[in-house]
């Protein structure tokens, strides 16, 4: 990796709603509607964080039928791992990673909520 390109990265971690994001993926892979839901946000403006995330090489994503499902990197961007496993770590300490969690624990029987519509 060349230093200039970790500028995406860092670009990539200095939104809020993509490290909401991110935390929420530290849990386990979502779909997109899930995401939408715990977050209460609409579709594009999720998806375009996801597209942004994908480019940065911190998310992966795979398709199935017509949803979309990411997952944190397992080889992309591995120096910055530790700060992602460190965010995901302390999210008690922030109040809106924690309520996501809380959010995404609580409406765990309703995801995937594409699915269930």
């Amino acid at each position: 990796m060349k230093l200039k390109d970790t500028k995406h990265i860092f670009r990539a971690l200095s939104d809020e709603t993509r490290l909401r994001i991110l935390n929420l993926l530290s849990e386990r892979e979502l779909c997109v509607c899930d995401v939408m839901r715990v977050l209460a946000e609409p579709q594009s403006k999720v998806s375009r964080h996801f597209g942004y995330l994908r480019k940065a090489g911190l998310v992966v994503g795979r398709k199935e039928g017509l949803w979309m499902y990411y997952r944190l990197s397992e080889h992309g961007a591995k120096i910055f791992r530790p700060f992602i496993q460190s965010l995901c770590g302390s999210a008690s300490q922030v109040n809106e990673l924690c309520h996501d969690l809380a959010e995404l624990n609580h409406k765990k029987k309703k995801l995937v909520a594409c699915c269930n519509n």
